[in-house]
């Protein structure tokens, strides 16, 4: 079961949707996914889930049938993670649901981050804890992928939610606050995934049995997420940091040296480039369901039919890259 968290600590380059669209591709090409909410915000939640039905799992106290409801034994100290409950979205497509109060839990994975390096137990059981839910509730679905929604920050929390990654991809819009959030995002991410290997050498015997992730958080590459005009703006305006975003990548995220020849075109590490879609986005949002799964009916005629068709291959071809990517095997 291959893990991927899509992550950037700028808010507002579609990292959501890119998601939910992901999810829905992946189930349709066969693929079994879960799609697990981390963001406390919990906008990936919303996207999947109607209204009636957020009413419903959001105004229970116990918060059971959350990813907080699943952390919060541990948490609270009274035993550790429970069994996640999962929504089944479509056959092949389960969500573990998102929930507000997770932000609770960034102090007590602040806290025991130090405490790892002094080999006590609890702390690798609370920074495994989301881990070991999310492994639970794919296992229990059968899930051969997993992809994680987080916030935009650099956070304890995230840091717990990247641990749980194998693969990263990071979503991009082209303008100067992308390019700002690389040089945050790529030397965190390198410390992040020393100091959790560091941890984990330090593993006390007692937990020796304790299954606890490796922290790969590979970098897979990037996704450019288009817009059309941003603060009055012209389009052509966004040229010029298209063009300084494989350049910094490399060196941001890789730690690599670059030659200045790559563009976004020739870029290995670019795994698409996607258009705004913007008149799809409102049916989409109307009809709850992905852009490329609007039919005539929820209004999708004329111009906008050749849209939701584009749509659909945009997004399978980057479903199909990042499986050849991050090894996904795909029927």
């Amino acid at each position: 079961m291959k893990t991927i968290a899509f992550f950037n600590n700028k808010g507002g380059v579609g990292k959501t949707s890119l998601v939910y669209h992901l999810a829905w591709m992946y189930a349709d090409l066969g693929v079994n996914v879960m799609a697990a909410d981390l963001d406390p915000q919990a906008n990936l939640t919303s996207m999947f889930l109607d209204d009636d039905r957020l009413e419903e799992i959001w105004t229970d106290d116990s918060h059971e049938q959350t990813i907080y409801g699943a952390f919060q034994p541990l948490l609270e100290g009274t035993g550790d993670v429970r069994a996640p409950q999962t929504e089944e979205v479509s056959p092949g497509l389960g969500l573990v649901v998102g929930d507000l109060a997770l932000s609770a839990a960034e102090d007590e994975l602040s806290s025991q981050w130090p405490d790892c390096l002094d080999r006590k137990p609890r702390a690798f059981r609370v920074l495994s804890g989301l881990w070991r839910i999310l492994m639970a509730a794919g296992e229990d679905a059968g899930a051969d992928l997993v992809l994680i929604d987080v916030g935009p920050n650099l956070g304890a929390l995230n840091r717990a939610a990247l641990a749980a990654a194998q693969e990263v991809v990071i979503p991009l819009a082209p303008d100067l606050y992308s390019l700002q959030g690389l040089r945050n995002l790529g030397p965190t991410l390198r410390r992040w995934r020393r100091e959790w290997v560091e941890r984990l050498e330090r593993r006390p015997e007692s937990i020796a049995d304790l299954p606890l992730p490796n922290g790969e958080m590979r970098p897979a590459g990037y996704v450019v997420l288009q817009h059309a005009v941003r603060l009055d703006r012209p389009v052509k305006a966004y040229g010029r940091w298209m063009a300084r975003i494989p350049k910094e990548y490399r060196h941001s995220v890789l730690d690599e040296k670059d030659s200045g020849k790559a563009t976004i075109e020739t870029d290995p590490h670019c795994l698409a480039t996607l258009k705004h879609y913007r008149s799809l986005m409102p049916l989409a949002q109307e009809a709850r369901k992905p852009m490329f799964f609007l039919k005539p009916a929820d209004g999708a005629i004329g111009g906008h039919s050749t849209a939701v068709q584009d749509c659909y291959l945009d997004f399978r071809d980057l479903a199909k890259r990042i499986a050849d990517r991050c090894g996904i095997a795909m029927p």
